[in-house]
């Protein structure tokens, strides 16, 4: 069994992170402040990920939804959507383990956007099986139970999610993990939806410098030194020079950290325009 160290154990890791991080950057930094600039080609980028936006719902009409995470990279592609109006839903999972801070994004999408957000949630009767079964802490003692919890929690209401829909978007870039840097904007999915990244070509920079730019709500959370954030036992902030996921899951190999909403063998595609 893969078991946690007792060493890297979830708790005080917020104040490990924050007290690293405000030492070099000051405590009142944002992350705005911290991450926004602009680079060459941003808007370049926003036109082709607004691009393949329009053609992915065009394409697929009534029948494609943003999953959203309700990180800063979705948050991002809700305003791309608001902003010109595309039509694609917006659907969001309620996990039951959020932080506060992310469930509130859900409140700001809709009165900022005034866009419906379809919220899916695990099945209670399988939470509290598992939990009796395991204990709060199950994800703790090995990737198969973490895994597992993914699947409740996750999997199945992203399964509902998509039931009747052939695509989809996500707000997946290259630059976010080793197991991402070949994402493609374009492909087809393990049950053979599409699957739409319009941001895969951005860097955490340009996702910055558009939440500036316009003025995007975002988690506070990102605040403090959060840069990818999941649910709250599974997520802590990181410190200075660690790597952009590292707060997800930091207990487990790096090979293992994903939790299979991004994980199939797929054929990746070109679509129009796509530069990559």
């Amino acid at each position: 069994m893969n078991t946690v160290s007792a060493l890297r154990a979830p708790d005080g890791a917020l104040g490990m992170a924050s007290a690293i991080g405000s030492t070099t950057t000051g405590a009142t930094a944002s992350a705005i402040e911290l991450y926004a600039r602009a680079t060459a080609g941003h808007d370049e980028r926003v036109a082709h990920a607004v691009s393949l936006l329009q053609q992915a719902a065009a394409e697929h009409e009534g029948r494609i939804v943003l999953a959203n995470s309700l990180g800063a990279e979705d948050m991002v592609i809700t305003d791309l959507i608001a902003r010109h109006r595309v039509p694609i839903a917006i659907g969001t999972l309620q996990t039951g383990q959020l932080h506060d801070e992310t469930h509130a994004l859900i409140g700001r999408i809709e009165q900022r956007y005034g866009l419906a957000v379809e919220v899916y949630e695990p099945v209670q009767e399988s939470v509290v099986h598992f939990v009796k079964a395991n204990g709060e802490r199950a994800m703790y003692e090995s990737i198969a139970l973490r895994k597992n919890c993914c699947a409740i929690r996750k999997l199945e209401p992203l399964a509902r999610m998509l039931a009747a829909r052939d695509a989809w978007v996500t707000g997946m870039r290259r630059e976010q993990s080793n197991n991402r840097a070949t994402v493609p904007f374009a492909e087809t999915d393990d049950k053979g939806r599409r699957k739409y990244s319009p941001l895969a070509d951005w860097s955490w920079a340009d996702v910055w410098h558009y939440i500036e730019r316009h003025d995007v709500p975002y988690n506070p959370l990102h605040d403090r030194f959060y840069p990818s954030i999941g649910c709250a036992p599974c997520t802590r902030a990181i410190a200075v020079g660690e790597d952009f996921r590292a707060g997800r899951w930091w207990w487990e190999d790096e090979a293992a950290k994903e939790c299979g909403l991004h994980v199939h063998e797929a054929t990746a595609e070109p679509v129009s325009g796509d530069p990559a």
